[in-house]
């Protein structure tokens, strides 16, 4: 359910941009996003900073591409979204000396530190590349190629990153991290 409750924004931008184009789309994204915040504060009670952060960019590029009827916006929100969340876990690691991935989900699974930093600077390498990809799409294909890439490219290359973290990980677990809930 979480994980429909994360794409309900993206599956909308996307059914919203076949029927009626990238305005329209855009405003949708920007509503199925306000009413993903608000439900999950009214499920869980707590939002997490990562979600304010995508609200912010999605009615900052959003509101820019709608007012000033310019796609260019739109299309830069991800690759903004993508180096914000680099970004932060590159500072935490680098300025701060902290590890938020660890932070995050060191409770779910014992992990060696150099696991940790592996996992950390995998992540961060990850969201550089695909927010040099989204551009690269945005800038060389026409808007339906790009909004196909969002929503299949995106989210297939996500998938197979998150397999291969996966299988890196999966040595270092113990068997009954493995089969808990």
């Amino acid at each position: 359910m979480k994980l429909l409750i994360d794409f309900f924004p993206i599956l909308l931008f996307f059914v919203a941009f076949k029927m009626a184009g990238i305005y329209v789309a855009t405003g949708v994204a920007i509503a199925a996003t306000i009413v993903q915040i608000a439900w999950v504060r009214h499920s869980h009670g707590k939002i997490e900073p990562m979600q304010w952060l995508s609200l912010a960019v999605i009615v900052l590029f959003g509101g820019a591409t709608i007012a000033l009827h310019n796609e260019t916006f739109i299309k830069w929100k991800p690759t903004v979204l993508y180096w914000l969340m680099g970004a932060t876990l590159a500072a935490g690691q680098l300025l701060f000396r902290k590890n938020l991935l660890k932070s995050l989900m060191g409770s779910q699974m014992e992990l060696p530190d150099a696991a940790w930093r592996v996992t950390n600077w995998s992540w961060i390498v990850f969201f550089a590349v695909m927010g040099v990809l989204n551009l690269w799409v945005a800038y060389n294909f026409d808007t339906d190629t790009w909004v196909n890439f969002k929503l299949f490219g995106g989210l297939g290359l996500m998938v197979l990153f998150v397999i291969g973290q996966a299988l890196y990980l999966g040595r270092y677990l113990k068997s009954d991290q493995v089969t808990e809930p």
